[in-house]
């Protein structure tokens, strides 16, 4: 992101107001915007470097539309900790294209035991290296505690998913709803254990805290139409929290259930009500593309930022409601902030 771009003046967080949830919304949808996937190192350097001449008072203190455009590309591309790009495939601009087919494998009707197991493995692989890649990364996971919580979250996974699977089937109900029930048991399994996933992936960071910063007095940046306030946390950190930790984890876990709920919801239920109209009876090889394109995508693209705009990534916290080595650190109104990661 562009805050781990060095420099004495803070960039503006955001164009939008991330005091509100759809202020939120609209800076998700930037930092998931698939074009951002196009850029090429040399365009991103070069927003690296618009960012640094504005951050150490090269240039005016003007949001221009091209420092927006710059900050927009490295928001979407380094990771806020390190200031690496996080490799494609599990960039937050990438997530609906990276899940698009695992979600559909593991919404396919009449799964059997097999495909049920190797989808679930497939989708929680998929979710380790998300989660890892773009998590703070000041209390990383080693390679042991890695390998040991995936262990987990796929057991888990796969526990639900083929329980709840062989339950369902055993139930005493009509047929149309014994096929309703069916189609949500991957819901149920991809929502525990996405809670279970980030919880174990992300354990190193309840165990051993994350770095907490005193939030800062808000300043205007004037722009072409608009003042923003500026955001950013300082360079300094004051330590390590584990109950900011916790938050962070916890509204993260939350954030991939909202996330899961539409698009392994929605597109099941519409599927079931389109396979018995009389147009798609007579097309079922349009099946697959349907759900996979029409379904399954469109629901994503939608579904993904209004479920990170729930929580802001970067939080905040009443320094007295942490550990009590920061009750009198707190920064403007007695608060201190982190990163929650994604």
């Amino acid at each position: 992101m562009s805050s781990s771009i060095p420099g004495t003046r803070d960039l503006p967080v955001s164009r939008y107001d991330l005091s509100t949830y759809w202020g939120r919304v609209l800076h998700s949808a930037d930092l998931c915007d698939p074009r951002t996937l196009f850029t090429s190192s040399t365009t991103l350097e070069a927003s690296k470097m618009l960012l640094m001449q504005y951050k150490t008072g090269a240039l005016p203190p003007t949001m221009t539309s091209d420092l927006w455009t710059a900050k927009k590309l490295c928001d979407s591309t380094l990771h806020p900790d390190t200031g690496t790009p996080v490799f494609l495939p599990f960039r937050m601009s990438c997530f609906v294209f990276s899940n698009l087919i695992v979600t559909a494998g593991m919404l396919q009707p009449n799964l059997t035991t097999r495909g049920t197991l190797a989808w679930q493995v497939a989708n929680q692989t998929l979710n380790v290296l998300i989660n890892t890649s773009n998590a703070n990364k000041s209390s990383p996971l080693g390679p042991a505690q890695l390998a040991g919580s995936f262990a987990l979250a796929v057991s888990a996974s796969c526990g639900v998913a083929v329980g709840l699977g062989r339950a369902v089937a055993k139930l005493k109900v009509g047929s149309g709803t014994k096929a309703l029930l069916t189609r949500l048991v991957p819901f149920a399994a991809v929502a525990s254990a996405g809670v279970l996933n980030v919880a174990l992936m992300r354990g190193g960071e309840i165990q051993n805290g994350i770095d907490v910063y005193p939030a800062k007095a808000p300043a205007k940046a004037k722009t072409g139409t608009a003042e923003l306030v500026e955001e950013e946390a300082p360079k300094e950190s004051l330590g390590k929290s584990r109950k900011a930790a916790v938050i962070a984890v916890a509204e993260t876990a939350v954030s991939r259930v909202l996330n899961a709920t539409p698009i392994m919801v929605v597109p099941p239920l519409v599927l079931m009500r389109l396979q018995r109209s009389a147009w798609l009876k007579k097309r079922p090889a349009l099946v697959t593309p349907v759900n996979i394109a029409g379904l399954i995508f469109a629901t994503s693209i939608f579904a993904l930022p209004l479920a990170l705009g729930a929580f802001p990534q970067r939080q905040a916290a009443k320094a007295t409601s942490l550990e009590k080595e920061f009750w009198d650190k707190g920064g403007e109104s007695g608060m201190l902030e982190f990163n929650r990661g994604i």
